[in-house]
């Protein structure tokens, strides 16, 4: 087994993993944005991972949820196992040539994949490539405004969208945490055998789709 999946072994025989984003109680008081931290769990709500974002108070209250930003995963003895890195783009559609990134990296500074959003004048579409930038499987997401009251679904699929892999989920969390917090529980489903780098790339393009969909902070839209 090489480095990079002793580093991952959790996820060799795993089909399913959960993601629950902490409340930060600074963040619903003053509404200021505030490092995002999650905790990733089993399908028996038992931590694995503990997620925690790296970034200085200037770009969040600046950049908001379209800030570039660096996610450090580490697992239950404190040693990384995955590291996420957003570089700064544009977040308006309209900018085809400032699309989304998302460089997964296992151990810290060894890329193993990458996401990159494609261009869609209003639904959610990306492609997940490996470490050498080859495309592996799609991501096709629904118009991420119609999300009320609902679970909203990202299927992954194979490339030539004809074989459905797996799917991330946005779940609905009820009234007081929709309304007051951008708080956001996720669902992570893949097969069992997919090759492991691919699913530590799913697990990190689900916080990309959190940061661009669902980071919206209640005092900001009113």
């Amino acid at each position: 087994m090489s480095t990079d999946q002793l580093r991952l072994s959790y996820l060799i025989q795993t089909d399913q993993v959960l993601i629950h984003q902490r409340v930060d109680l600074a963040e619903m008081v003053i509404g200021w944005e505030m490092n995002n931290v999650y905790t990733v769990k089993n399908s028996m709500g038992q931590q694995v991972f503990v997620a925690a974002e790296e970034n200085d108070i200037f770009t969040m209250q600046v950049c908001g949820p379209a800030r570039p930003f660096t996610i450090h995963l580490h697992d239950n003895m404190g040693q990384e196992v995955l590291t996420l890195i957003r570089p700064l783009r544009c977040g308006s559609c309209c900018f085809p040539c400032c699309l989304q990134e998302l460089e997964v990296q296992s151990p810290p500074g060894n890329p193993i994949g990458y996401v990159e959003q494609n261009w869609h004048p209003f639904l959610p579409n990306f492609t997940i490539l490996n470490d050498m930038r080859r495309p592996q499987l799609k991501i096709k997401g629904p118009c991420c405004d119609c999300r009320c009251m609902s679970d909203v679904i990202f299927e992954v699929t194979s490339l030539d969208e004809s074989v459905v892999v797996g799917q991330i989920s946005k779940q609905w969390g009820r009234f007081m945490q929709e309304g007051f917090t951008d708080a956001d529980n996720f669902g992570i489903s893949f097969p069992v055998d997919l090759e492991v780098k691919m699913k530590a790339v799913m697990v990190g393009v689900c916080f990309l789709i959190d940061f661009m969909f669902f980071e919206t902070n209640p005092h900001n839209s009113k």
